[in-house]
């Protein structure tokens, strides 16, 4: 049992990464990357946000640590493998997700994910710059365009990245998890809810500079309460050091709120 205890541990801890422990926390904040993003840049988010929240980021196959494994093949196979690895830390406890771009999908989806099947859901959805999926507003790409220079394309088009970083900084190692990540998204479909599947509160967050988006219609997939926020810049606006401090003390106060109101 102890064996199989602390090989579990491992395995949680490869999928989600908490750098900075405060069990003593009221709220697990779980982050989750854009596409071909890392755990590091949520992880240390973990530094400076107030003691009432402790936060997880999460750490997808075939980068960091995880390297040599290879990447999923379908948004259910990271669902399935991040729900499994999140229930000793959030079972008992106050919960939110907060996703950027690709991870505005990954999260909803691992919270709807955990609502049907273990009855768990988040106090509350923070998703940024990415509409639902079931919007008409989405980019749909041909799988046979899914190349490097498509992958440029789309990066250009969402902005927020340099041109000198395509000449010089895009490594065949980041190409590559882009590309498996663009192919999951890609993929991703889904209708208009017929009926309402989440009933957390959703705030959406996205940059005045950003391509269009359909943020609004993040509000059919939950019977909770609404809002969304615009702010200066680009596809990446939450880089601005300003803007995440915005985005970090909006969600300590919302949740603290929602601690008092349950």
């Amino acid at each position: 049992m102890e064996r199989r205890n602390k090989a579990e541990t491992i395995r949680n801890e490869k999928v989600v990464n908490c750098l900075y422990q405060n069990r003593n926390a009221l709220f697990r904040l779980v982050c989750f990357p854009w596409g071909g993003g890392d755990s590091t840049y949520f992880a240390k988010w973990g530094q400076d946000i107030p003691n009432s929240v402790e936060v997880h980021a999460i750490r997808l196959a075939g980068r960091e640590s995880r390297l040599e494994e290879p990447f999923a093949s379908d948004m259910n196979q990271i669902v399935d493998e991040i729900a499994c690895a999140l229930l000793p830390i959030i079972q008992g406890e106050y919960f939110a997700f907060f996703g950027h771009s690709m991870g505005s999908f990954t999260a909803f989806f691992t919270a709807l994910h955990l609502k049907e099947k273990y009855n768990l859901e988040p106090v509350h959805l923070f998703v940024s710059s990415l509409s639902p999926p079931h919007s008409k507003a989405r980019i749909h790409l041909h799988k046979d365009d899914l190349c490097k220079e498509e992958i440029f394309y789309v990066m250009k088009k969402v902005g927020g990245i340099p041109d000198k970083f395509f000449d010089k900084k895009m490594s065949p190692e980041f190409v590559t998890r882009l590309l498996a990540d663009l192919h999951i998204l890609n993929d991703v479909t889904s209708d208009i809810p017929s009926k309402t599947r989440l009933s957390c509160d959703i705030t959406c967050f996205s940059g005045s500079e950003d391509i269009p988006l359909d943020m609004e219609a993040w509000k059919d997939v939950t019977s909770g309460s609404f809002d969304s926020f615009v702010l200066p810049g680009n596809h990446f606006y939450l880089m601005e050091p300003s803007n995440t401090s915005f985005i970090k003390k909006y969600i300590t106060k919302t949740l603290e709120i929602s601690a008092f109101t349950s």
